[in-house]
């Protein structure tokens, strides 16, 4: 079986460091907030080509967090998309503030800037594109509407770590940004994990404060209203070992990419683009075929999984219906996309099995 995602084998491929990495957490006996932390904080600060890096307990927490050090709460609106996890909304309304829903292009599948400045309100205080996929969001009409009304960017790069945008890392736009750690992600942990980054100081100092209770540098004095959201010194530790293979592990999710975008003949298949001026990192690979239900039973019956990201946008789910908006083109995909096999680890033999199944696929 050819399973949709597989993170044990890149645990298999750097096993001696990761577990070198974590007997160094274990016979330290500090785990949390500490050295590995500190040291992934500036590694990934510095790979991203920001200033400073904030390490969290999850994705999710990440843009909760930024959205609170951008003061942004009860009467608020932020805008964002309805394609994509949960995550991204959930996060908002943790603040109390209200997510508003924009469209998506139907070519790159990301934020469509056309569709911003119809929603915006005195009550706007933030855009949250999402590089959903890897595939980076059009930054540039971005910042230029956020700039223009005064509004914040915070960029949800979970999907995207080492995707660039006219050869500028992603989550070097925005005011923050921010990143999850789960294991499937390009850069993945052996747990839940996070990491707000920004270039701004007193942003960065904030963010610190907030995870951890708003203490200091005085531990148990709150200078502000905090929660608790740390990234443990095991995650620090394994994440530093496979910071290290990140661009290495990207190159060949696009060489995988790459290979099924040359071999896929199929017309029922509607394969991925890339945007222009962009570096497409393929966290996931999402081809688009109009009968869903049949070709995923077909490929599982040749036994290759496939997986849906995301089969309900947000404003269909029952705990998001009260959001609404002009989403045409986000109902539309969500009927069709499916995600492929693509991970390091895959041999050239499952790529070839995946490239042939799909091909005789018949609607």
């Amino acid at each position: 079986m050819i399973l949709a995602a597989n993170p044990a084998l890149q645990y298999n491929k750097y096993k001696n460091e990761i577990d070198e990495a974590i007997h160094r957490v274990l016979d330290n006996g500090f785990y949390i907030l500490g050295d590995e932390v500190t040291a992934f904080e500036e590694a990934f600060a510095g790979y991203v080509n920001v200033s400073f890096g904030i390490g969290v307990g999850s994705g999710t927490e990440a843009i909760h967090l930024a959205l609170a050090c951008c003061d942004i709460g009860s009467g608020d609106e932020v805008i964002t998309v309805s394609h994509t996890a949960v995550a991204t909304v959930s996060a908002i309304e943790l603040t109390g503030a209200k997510p508003v829903l924009v469209d998506i292009d139907p070519i790159f599948y990301t934020m469509d800037p056309d569709r911003i400045e119809a929603v915006i309100t005195p009550r706007t205080k933030a855009i949250i594109p999402v590089h959903i996929y890897g595939q980076p969001v059009d930054m540039t009409s971005i910042m230029t509407i956020a700039r223009k009304h005064g509004l914040y960017v915070i960029e949800d790069c979970a999907q995207a770590h080492g995707a660039e945008y006219k050869q500028k890392r992603i989550g070097s736009f925005g005011d923050m940004a921010c990143f999850s750690f789960y294991p499937t992600k390009n850069l993945g942990a052996m747990g839940d994990g996070g990491m707000v980054v920004t270039n701004h100081a007193e942003l960065a100092q904030k963010a610190k404060q907030l995870r951890e209770y708003g203490w200091g540098r005085e531990r148990f004095v709150s200078h502000q209203t905090g929660w608790n959201t740390r990234l443990d010194e095991l995650q620090a530790a394994v994440l530093q070992v496979k910071l290290k293979h990140l661009e290495s592990d990207n190159t060949t999710r696009i060489n995988i990419a790459a290979s099924y975008n040359r071999e896929i003949k199929n017309s029922n298949i509607i394969l991925p683009l890339v945007r222009d001026n962009s570096k497409h990192v393929f966290h996931l690979y999402v081809i688009r075929v109009k009968n869903r239900d049949k070709f995923i039973k077909y490929m599982n019956q040749n036994e290759i999984g496939t997986a849906i990201h995301y089969p309900y946008p947000i404003h269909k789910q029952p705990a998001y219906k009260k959001l609404y908006g002009d989403l045409n083109e986000t109902d539309n995909i969500t009927k069709e996309i499916v995600s492929l096999p693509l991970y390091p680890g895959m041999t050239k033999g499952d790529i070839s099995t995946v490239v042939h199944t799909v091909n005789n696929f018949e609607n």
